[in-house]
């Protein structure tokens, strides 16, 4: 059992419920601010005159208030002098709360589904002060027929305008340092995780690895899955059902998951909107060689949605001696060139010649490349800009910007602040790593990013890292593998919706999921790291808002006009159509209404519109209130001894609680399968030893009679299901958990086969069913085929040998199905 404080604890810090104990209720204090239309709160543009109590920060703009500035005079209108001096102050607080930052809460307007309260709900000392002196405005204040029947009595008013969660009423919320103290900034949970939400965008594409707006007006937006298809989206996410582009048949992939080749690139010309020029990026197999290959296509003529597919023009092929490490970023820069990011042509280690291809600048791999692709019709595909950083330097490849990278996947250019331009024309991108370390970099002309002499921050080839000429430029930031082993670059965030955002460069790791920021210091210089997570809570309960996404963050991408989105799927396979594009959204602050008003222009559609339908959902566990039927529990239950003051008839309610509490503490929330954790685990040191003494079951109890060696059982799904969970298995006498490293489909279909089930729908990862902590790890590296007839058939580390942690528990989703029933 657990004791008072621990109990009060946990409820403090879960925002579904308070908790009614030694007579009183406590509530919790940690939802988010919100206003009417359910969106957060801004600072207005103009300064308000009637409620200039909330100019700095609320819900209300000029128009609303000078709205309930006439609403005032209308009622005030009603009263002589001694009513005007001994109300009017009372009726101004009431209206303006409509203008506060917690006005939802104040209205109990936090779900959209419930009628919206007339009158703010108000502190009991308050509301008596104010039914004694004004009782005669309430109907002039609210048409609210049980309102004013209420009225004749101080006691039922009263209480029917107080609050479930005494927290909120007004005028205390004021003055209540755990509301107010960081009200509009991003929030952050008790380990400084940044706390933001996501809307999805579209969803079922196939490792959707690019989205992009062609800067015409329309506010299009085009992504691109990995296969070679690309599709147009309408500002109201409309997909039309014909692709803008297709070349399936010429792109070199697999559904190995994985597999880095594949349609890579796209981006549009600046001039788009007149010449109608677009280039991609994609891998191609010519007899036997692999090749990336630069292309320019041109928009149909007859169809602004199509691409002239025989409008084809290679401007630039690389041979590729390996099928990873292919690079893919293609974009244009402030100085209107074509920027190319080559891979260093893979296997590990950059094992190509004397120093490798990246420190090679007579090699095209390895780098960050520069050509000038205007006035291209006649005469050369591409032209060299005169002012690239080696055009007189014998022996270089004059197309070379900057060289040293090892696989730079995805990169951006910095719109700059939207009042002082400063940090325009930065190019950020993300370099992946070889074992240790994932690295982020600002791209300068002629610089050397130091691969393979450096990782990171640290030496990789000792011998070319003391050569005194590699004059590299070190990254702006790096993190270790234990955070992350892939980096995904993104963008400096400078869209206008959430201004809180602005100037934070946010970047996702592909392997572990996790969601990142940079911040730069302008006094130093240094960037400041602060993790993403997804808001707990109710922190995201803004209608369309959801809290969780798939793992595998591919890639990120900015609109038309500047918000932020990225993009992940469930399965890293270029077949698999489980990825996902989502928007970034802060609950915290937003800017002020129509701030951010654009208007498309109109675009002539000649395919048919397939309408969008989002899929996920917000995820929590909702915890019942004290007003909510609880079935009894099943046997009697004696109160802690610091409990004894519980009143007698809460006593079933709150032993109910507690063990839904105690169960949510050993669970991990899941996501609306098959998505991954609204936030990747904070991690841990990695460890390789084991615990002394001998283990016992989770439940406590001895064990039963001891399993065959090999024997698996899934545990830690909340909802019971045989069909899915992390995965235990038995060895050297005992039960222990799997690691997730190299953790894929086959290694899952062994575990399935074994338990019963024709298929595995998915290998999970990062412990979606909960951290096995009470049992070893016992397997770690495991490799099948998946014709093993079980986990220890295949390779693996050996039997109790990991280099890992319970935040890597590996799992599985199982089925005689081939779809995923969640």
């Amino acid at each position: 059992m657990w004791s008072f404080c621990d109990i009060l604890g946990r409820v403090r810090h879960s925002p579904f419920i308070g908790l009614y104990l030694l007579g009183f209720w406590i509530a919790p204090v940690s939802l988010h601010p919100q206003c009417l239309d359910f969106k957060p709160p801004f600072k207005p543009q103009e300064d308000l005159q009637f409620c200039a109590m909330y100019r700095n920060f609320g819900c209300c703009d000029s128009a609303k208030d000078q709205e309930l500035m006439a609403k005032f005079y209308k009622i005030m209108d009603n009263f002589d002098n001694y009513g005007y001096a001994n109300c009017a102050g009372y009726v101004q607080d009431l209206l303006c709360q409509e203008c506060s930052p917690y006005a939802a809460h104040l209205f109990d307007a936090e779900d959209p589904s419930t009628p919206i309260r007339t009158l703010p709900g108000l502190c009991p000392d308050y509301c008596s002060q104010f039914w004694l002196k004004c009782r005669s405005t309430i109907t002039l204040l609210s048409d609210d027929l049980q309102l004013a029947q209420a009225e004749p009595d101080q006691v039922h008013f009263c209480q029917h305008l107080e609050l479930e969660d005494p927290d909120y009423c007004y005028p205390h919320l004021l003055s209540n340092e755990q509301l107010t103290q960081n009200l509009g900034h991003v929030r952050a949970d008790p380990e400084g995780c940044l706390q933001l939400c996501l809307e999805e965008v579209a969803n079922g594409l196939r490792n959707p690895l690019a989205m992009v707006h062609a800067n015409d007006g329309t506010h299009r937006f085009f992504i691109a899955e990995q296969v070679g298809l690309v599709w147009t989206y309408l500002p109201d996410r409309s997909k039309l059902e014909k692709p803008f582009l297709n070349i399936t048949k010429a792109v070199l992939t697999s559904p190995w998951e994985g597999d880095e080749r594949g349609f890579l690139g796209l981006t549009f010309h600046p001039n788009y909107k007149y010449n109608g020029k677009l280039y991609v990026y994609y891998s191609v197999e010519i007899g036997f060689d692999e090749r990336i290959r630069v292309s320019e296509f041109r928009v149909s003529p007859s169809d602004m949605n199509v691409v002239d597919h025989a409008s084809e023009r290679i401007i630039l092929e690389v041979d590729e001696p390996a099928s990873n490490h292919n690079g893919g970023m293609v974009m244009f820069a402030d100085d209107g060139y074509l920027y190319i990011f080559t891979g260093d042509g893979g296997m590990a280690g950059d094992p190509f010649g004397k120093y490798g291809n990246a420190q090679n600048k007579s090699a095209l791999l390895g780098k960050v490349l520069r050509i000038n692709v205007d006035d291209n019709d006649r005469g050369p595909l591409y032209r060299i800009p005169s002012d690239n950083p080696f055009v007189h330097e014998r022996g270089v490849r004059p197309e070379v910007y900057a060289y040293g990278v090892r696989n730079m996947w995805r990169c951006s250019v910095d719109r700059g602040d939207p009042l002082t331009k400063e940090g325009k024309g930065r190019i950020f991108c993300g370099d992946v790593g070889q074992n240790k370390f994932e690295e982020i970099d600002i791209i300068e002309k002629g610089r050397n990013y130091g691969w393979r002499a450096k990782e990171g921050f640290s030496c990789y080839d000792k011998k070319l890292c003391a050569n005194s000429s590699l004059d590299d430029v070190l990254p702006i930031y790096a993190y270790p593998h234990k955070m992350g082993k892939s980096v995904t670059g993104g963008y400096v965030y400078r869209g206008c919706e959430y201004p809180n955002l602005n100037g934070m460069y946010i970047f996702g790791d592909f392997m572990s999921g996790r969601m990142m920021s940079l911040q730069e210091n302008k006094n130093t210089g240094q960037w400041n790291y602060h993790e993403i997570c997804m808001g707990i809570g109710l922190t995201c309960a803004f209608p369309g808002l959801i809290n969780n996404y798939y793992q595998y963050i591919i890639s990120f991408a900015e609109d038309e006009a500047g918000e932020l989105y990225f993009m992940s799927t469930g399965v890293p396979s270029a077949t698999s159509p489980t990825g996902v594009v989502y928007k970034l959204v802060d609950p915290s602050r937003r800017a002020p209404p129509r701030q951010c008003h654009y208007d498309p222009l109109p675009v002539r559609v000649k395919s048919k519109l397939i309408k969008f339908r989002p899929k996920e959902t917000l995820t929590g566990v909702e915890l019942p209130t004290k007003h909510q039927k609880l079935s009894p529990p099943e046997e009697p239950v004696r109160p802690h001894p610091t409990e004894s003051a519980v009143i007698e008839s809460d006593k079933d309610w709150l032993q109910e609680l507690m063990d839904i509490l105690k169960e949510q503490e050993a669970a991990v929330v899941t996501t609306t399968l098959p998505q991954t954790t609204t936030k990747p685990p904070r991690h841990t040191r990695r460890k390789n030893r084991r615990k002394k003494g001998k283990h016992r079951s989770e439940s406590g109890l001895a064990p039963a009679a001891a399993p065959q060696s090999g024997a698996v059982r899934l545990a830690g799904d909340e909802q019971g299901r045989d069909d899915r969970g992390r995965v235990e298995i038995f060895a050297n006498g005992e039960w222990g958990t799997v690691c997730d490293d190299l953790w894929n489909t086959k290694n899952a279909a062994v575990v399935c086969r074994q338990l019963g089930f024709r298929f595995a729908l998915k290998a999970s990862k990062h412990s979606e069913f909960g951290e096995g902590k009470s049992l070893q790890i016992l397997l770690d590296d495991v490799q099948c085929e998946g014709t093993e007839e079980s986990l220890l058939d295949c390779q693996h580390t050996g039997v109790g040998m990991h280099n890992c942690a319970h935040y890597e528990d590996a799992g599985v989703i199982c089925g005689n199905s081939d779809y995923v029933d969640a």
